[in-house]
């Protein structure tokens, strides 16, 4: 079978395709045919870093995968050969509290990957997914999906009535607008795009603040609520806007701290949070029973964003697609 492997750090050029034998499997394992691979930013910096997990020259990147089944471990009975199935993005973690030692596990960082032709996966892991969900469509949801789920599913979860800020139109930020419009929630986008902030709107945003235009966002945001604030913010950029979303936050709101893509090195004050007495709440992905909980919910109320589908042999390119930062949804290798 066919793999992408990292040769080295610091170029796309180190991604390299070669022949790898077929994944042998324990008795409580499956082996997936491996149809369709989603990329998140995390791929990124994989290739060129920072990455929490170090350097690990040869490792098979890729988190985000959808297949069939076609083999089954001779202990496997809950599993059967064809079963479509989409893999975590966390195996250890199978649901209930964290284990920050489930982070162990974790495809394409800790350990190898999905960028591959199949993949062997202990059985309890897989998610089945339905009929009407294309494999390119569940690929794209246990990285993204899952955190966008966890942010607004965990803590204290939002439903009709409550107001969600969401930042930008990365995976998260999309999946975000649509879990929480699925739940009946209000939800206020900031974009630097007129082209994006209309494609929001299109999806059910009440409200999109452009923040080159708008930057004291957090204003506009208490304007748009009448002075309250939002009762959950999906924050994405970490310490360079977190000051800003504490400002949006409205009285005993939450802000799930998912990226830290905005200077991260920078001192904040807490006060804000005693104002509101609002939490910040740090978000780690999910796990496989948030995964099954939002294919549930996306197969019944929308289907993700897919910006553009490459190859098998158009990897590298794939990923440098998304470098480019021009995309709108996800970004999605056909295996």
């Amino acid at each position: 079978m066919k793999v992408y492997r990292l040769r080295d750090h610091g170029s796309l050029d180190n991604l390299a395709i070669e022949d790898a034998p077929v994944p042998e499997i324990g008795s409580h394992d499956v082996l997936v045919r491996i149809r369709a691979v989603a990329l998140n930013a995390r791929d990124l910096m994989m290739v060129f870093g920072p990455s929490p997990y170090g350097p690990k020259p040869g490792i098979i990147p890729g988190s985000d995968a959808a297949g069939e089944v076609t083999a089954c471990g001779s202990a496997v009975t809950d599993v059967a050969i064809g079963t479509r199935v989409v893999i975590p993005f966390r195996p250890g973690w199978i649901g209930g509290p964290f284990n920050p030692a489930a982070i162990a596990t974790d495809l394409g960082g800790a350990v190898d990957g999905v960028l591959a032709e199949q993949v062997a996966v202990a059985a309890r892991t897989v998610v089945p997914i339905p009929a009407s969900m294309s494999f390119e469509q569940a690929a794209t949801l246990p990285c993204a999906g899952v955190t966008a789920w966890a942010a607004l599913d965990r803590g204290a979860p939002v439903g009709p009535g409550h107001s969600v800020l969401v930042m930008g139109s990365g995976g998260v930020s999309l999946f975000a607008l649509q879990i929480a419009r699925a739940r009946g929630c209000r939800v206020i986008a900031t974009t630097s795009s007129e082209a994006k902030a209309a494609r929001l709107l299109g999806m059910g945003a009440s409200d999109v603040i452009n923040y080159r235009e708008c930057p004291d966002w957090d204003r506009r945001v208490l304007e748009l609520t009448d002075g309250r604030g939002v009762d959950r913010v999906v924050e994405v950029g970490g310490a360079g806007t977190l000051p800003r979303s504490m400002a949006a936050l409205a009285p005993e709101g939450e802000i799930a701290l998912v990226g830290l893509l905005d200077n991260p090195m920078s001192a904040i004050s807490p006060l804000p949070l005693m104002r509101t007495m609002g939490t910040i709440r740090g978000i780690s992905v999910g796990s496989r029973a948030d995964l099954v909980r939002l294919v549930d919910c996306a197969a019944q109320n929308f289907a993700p964003v897919i910006d553009r589908v490459f190859d098998f042999d158009q990897a590298r390119a794939a990923l440098a697609h998304l470098a480019s930062r021009t995309h709108f949804g996800k970004v999605v290798i056909r295996v």
